[in-house]
């Protein structure tokens, strides 16, 4: 019985002993550095972000194996609010994160503890690299360790702030922020750093329009102020507590997270005088701006006071939600159609009758209801007379002209909200704010985009995909905000006392930290030391070396970079990618320039989601090292899809490649054992095991690590069950194929891998061993052995297929004449001249060909089809073929198997078959 977690201690105790993982570099190496968008200190790791580790290291190990000096570092991105987040709730004693970390086996001690940020980043540090990379046996360099809150990242991220102003990419402008009540500003995007919930979220720009009810204004906010022609009543939420703010010296009604939002985003301009009773404005009129018309106000408890400033206008001809609730509560009141549409007389009404809705809760069913609505008005409505001065404007074409009106008249305020709600990490609802005096990077700087976009097409980047969408998105990325300020961990602004540079912004030029933080961690350069003029001799050559440890770091810093591969997942596309290149461009010089990256999916759920902490899901990555094994882990991640593709996580299927490796070492040990005679099956063995190193070498090279396990982990292993079934034992043969095979394995499953090697004998570390190059490949044998096994298949299916119970069975080789007309038609298609004349002008020159007639018409007719198909006709000597493995094919068939040549007008022929042989496919009858 194997023991891998006995294998993997074993192996990585004596890695980790010996250093492998350190980068060196000596005279004629070529360099490799490759890394991996660095974790966010936010708690534990579950199997979703192994994926990514472990794509990092099979291509490290490969490298390292093809000749390469790898540097493969890794840090932890501290920034930002994480880790303060974690603190605050051990702090306040939250049960929901303390139950989380106990069960995460986090010890008692410890808790106590990480009431303090600092103390969540050590720790968490440790566990990252003991429990998670060292445990899967990634050959990171640790060495190289760092953080972004440590003071030399630090004067590092300083430094690149002060190169990206004096190339004039620093500007400051008015900003709307997402700001958290509790943490202050946090950044919302795919990656999710700051937030738990709401990364996809988009910030949309809605109009608040004025309706005046006597002294106090009802705002309603809306992406559609066109559509205010038709309303025909508000709702509000008879049953909550409305605030009165005074708001540019008018008393507005807002719901409390209405009130909130808009405070945020006019400050002092809005402050709370009063509140109201959301009943007290039920049975009341307003006016509607533009259309001055009297409308009643009517009880909605469907009025969500989070969704903008919980007070809604009523469009019912228009919205579906509007005019179901307005059928419950005033069936009198009839909606006001504004836009005309082809095939509609109340959209809103035909689309609810039409899918049968009757209830306001059928929210899937209004949803539909209200998408199709709004796409017919999009695309085919115009607006009608009731619209005034837009009347005859197609609706894809009015655009902000209503908006503006509002606007320039008083009618109507900005305020702008999520798409979806955003919640921060420590559990506060998102909302945005402005802020006056924003520090910004230029990202939209015509020059840097256009520079960036041009670097990108000279780039290996992984799916080729991304990189034809690569250019889009640098030219829609706009100016980011880059300080932010609150509670923060992460670099103080240089040019702004109190603020701190935001998680993203200080994320786009680390690995370039990599080759300094050697010497900071080794004691070699004090933080001190790394002052601006440091930074421009080391990544700049700017300046005289202070010392000979600057001229070292300066050498080294040349020796390694660019970045080859920065692998990340794929919601770092957007935004860590592009500013990730851009900022390169910007500050480095551009032999320094990143050459590649690779994007990798996600490990989802069965509902489709990302696997997250937050959402559930998350398998500890010890728990399953422990039940699967490590190298299991890793074949897993390789092969169970393409690195392009979110995979779901399935806990059966991870099992049964433990199972696979299984069987892989049992096998391993039965052909340690064998000792058996050279034969013929040797030489189809020794080329199959080349023609498979072939395909797997050049995966890697491409980095389709899914295309490469398959070979090495199923190809090669059914090849070599197929040589023991043929009889085959040579332990020459056995050993040579071990030899490539056990190397081949080492990217993937290297704990596995270095236990074989030692098994056969072998020195040193496989990991450090020559991934194997292919040899000379003897086609013929893999041809002759691929004839073999289809004649097997076509008996044993016309076996099935008869019922026969057979005890002879003939086989009929092709006739020479076949060959030479499939080998003239390979010629001609090869001319680009195959027709089915000039086949036969040639062949029928052949007196041997000629005397077979019409037989040589109907057999080039479909030589033609199958070539054009792509089939291909390599000379075998068929019969000798066949006739060396008639004792497997009697012992396999339970038959006697007599070969007979098809032009051997002497052999038998009892049932008429052997005029149908051709090349590659013999005629068979069995009796």
């Amino acid at each position: 019985m194997v023991d891998f977690t006995a294998i993997e201690k074993k192996w990585q105790q004596r890695w980790y002993d010996e250093k492998l993982y350190e980068a060196t570099l000596d005279d004629g190496d070529e360099p490799f550095f490759i890394h991996f968008a660095y974790p966010g200190i936010s708690g534990f790791l579950h199997v979703g972000h192994m994926r990514g580790f472990a794509y990092a290291d099979m291509i490290a190990r490969y490298k390292r194996m093809t000749g390469h000096a790898v540097c493969y570092p890794a840090g932890f991105h501290a920034s930002g609010l994480p880790a303060v987040s974690l603190a605050k709730k051990v702090a306040r004693n939250d049960e929901a994160m303390l139950t989380y970390l106990r069960s995460n086996g986090c010890p008692e001690d410890v808790i106590e503890r990480l009431g303090d940020p600092a103390a969540v980043i050590r720790y968490f540090s440790e566990i990252y690299v003991d429990d998670y990379w060292k445990r899967f046996g990634f050959l990171i360099d640790y060495s190289r360790l760092m953080t972004t809150v440590s003071e030399g990242y630090k004067r590092f991220i300083t430094w690149q702030f002060h190169k990206l102003r004096d190339a004039g990419l620093l500007t400051r402008k008015p900003h709307f922020a997402p700001f958290c009540p509790g943490c202050g500003p946090v950044a919302v995007d795919r990656s999710e750093t700051d937030i738990s919930e709401g990364g996809d979220a988009e910030i949309n720009e809605f109009t608040v329009i004025r309706f005046r009810m006597d002294d106090l204004v009802l705002p309603a906010a809306t992406l559609r102020p066109e559509t205010i022609y038709g309303v025909t009543n508000m709702w509000v939420h008879p049953d909550i507590t409305y605030v009165i703010a005074s708001v540019d010296d008018e008393r507005w009604v807002l719901s409390e997270q209405g009130y909130r939002k808009l405070a945020s985003q006019l400050g002092e301009n809005v402050q709370q005088v009063d509140t109201i009773q959301g009943s007290e404005l039920v049975g009341r009129t307003c006016r509607v701006p533009l259309v001055d018309r009297e409308v009643p106000v009517l009880p909605a408890p469907f009025a969500d006071p989070a969704v903008a400033t919980g007070i809604v206008m009523s469009v019912p001809a228009h919205a579906p939600y509007d005019y179901v609730a307005l059928r419950q509560a005033a069936p009198d009141i009839e909606p006001v159609v504004i836009i005309e549409v082809e095939g509609y007389d109340i959209p809103a009404r035909d689309a609810v009758e039409e899918m049968g809705i009757e209830r306001q809760d059928e929210h899937d069913k209004l949803e539909m209801a209200t998408q199709q609505v709004y796409k017919a008005e999009f695309h085919k409505g115009r607006l009608n007379e009731r619209c005034d001065d837009y009347a005859g404007i197609p609706v894809s074409e009015i655009k902000d002209a209503v908006k503006d009106e509002l606007l320039e008249r008083g009618h109507a305020a900005i305020m702008r909200e999520f798409s979806k709600p955003v919640v921060c990490r420590c559990g506060e609802r998102v909302v945005i704010k402005r802020v006056p005096d924003q520090w910004f990077i230029r990202y939209s700087d015509e020059e840097l985009t256009r520079m960036s976009t041009d670097h990108v097409a000279t780039m290996n980047i992984h799916p080729p995909e991304y990189r034809e969408e690569l250019p889009g998105v640098l030219e829609w990325f706009d100016d980011r905000a880059c300080i932010r300020k609150g509670d923060w961990l992460g670099t103080p602004f240089p040019f702004k006392e109190g603020w701190t540079i935001e998680p993203i912004s200080d994320s786009t030029l680390y690995p370039a930290y990599y080759v300094v933080s050697k010497y900071v961690n080794d004691g070699t350069l004090e933080p001190e030391e790394l002052t601006l003029a440091f930074f421009d001799y080391i990544f700049l050559g700017k300046g005289e070396p202070a010392s000979e440890t600057w001229e070292q770091v300066r050498q080294d810093f040349l020796a390694w970079y660019p970045v080859d591969i920065n692998l990340g997942g794929k919601e770092h596309k957007t935004v860590h990618f592009p500013v990730f290149i851009m900022n390169h461009v910007a500050v480095m010089q551009p032999e320094h320039w990143p050459r590649g990256i690779f994007v990798n999916w996600w490990i989802t759920q069965q509902s489709g989601e990302k696997i997250s902490k937050s959402k559930g899901g998350a398998v500890p990555i010890p728990d399953a090292a422990e039940r699967y094994g490590v190298d299991t882990m890793r074949l897993y991640y390789a092969h169970i899809g393409s690195p392009y593709v979110d995979i779901e996580w399935d806990g059966d299927l991870a099992y049964s490649y433990r199972q696979r490796l299984k069987r892989l070492w049992e096998l391993h040990q039965r052909l340690l054992e064998l000792d058996g005679p050279p034969a013929g099956i040797d030489g189809w063995l020794r080329a199959t095991v080349n023609r498979h190193v072939g395909t797997a070498r050049e995966a890697m090279e491409n980095y389709e690590l899914r295309r490469a396990a398959n070979v090495i982990f199923y190809d090669l292993y059914n090849a070599v069950q197929w040589y023991r079934k043929r009889g085959g034992a040579n332990r020459e043969v056995i050993r040579q194929v071990l030899h490539q095979w056990i190397r081949l394995m080492a990217p993937f499953t290297p704990h596995l891998a270095e236990e074989m090697w030692d098994s056969i004998g072998r020195d040193g570390f496989v990991s450090t061993a020559a991934f194997p190059s292919p040899g000379d490949i003897d086609e013929a044998a893999l041809e002759a052995e691929q004839l073999v096994r289809d004649t097997l298949a076509d008996v044993e299916e016309i076996l099935e297929v008869t019922g026969i119970d057979a005890s002879d069975i003939h086989i009929y080789t092709a006739p020479a004449w076949k060959w030479q007309v499939a080998e003239m038609a390979m010629a001609l298609a090869d001319d680009g001249e195959l027709s089915m004349g000039d086949l036969m002008g040639r062949v029928m020159q052949d007196p041997e060909i000629k005397r077979h007639g019409d037989a040589v018409p109907k057999y080039a007719k479909t030589v033609i089809e199958d070539v054009r198909r792509g089939a291909t006709y390599h000379l075998v000597d068929e019969k000798e073929a066949l006739d060396g493995a008639r004792d497997f094919l009697e012992e396999q068939l339970d038959a006697s198997v007599h070969v007979h040549a098809a032009d051997d007008e002497q052999a038998p022929d009892p049932g008429g078959k052997k005029r149908h042989a051709i090349p590659g496919r013999p005629a068979i009858y069995a009796e």
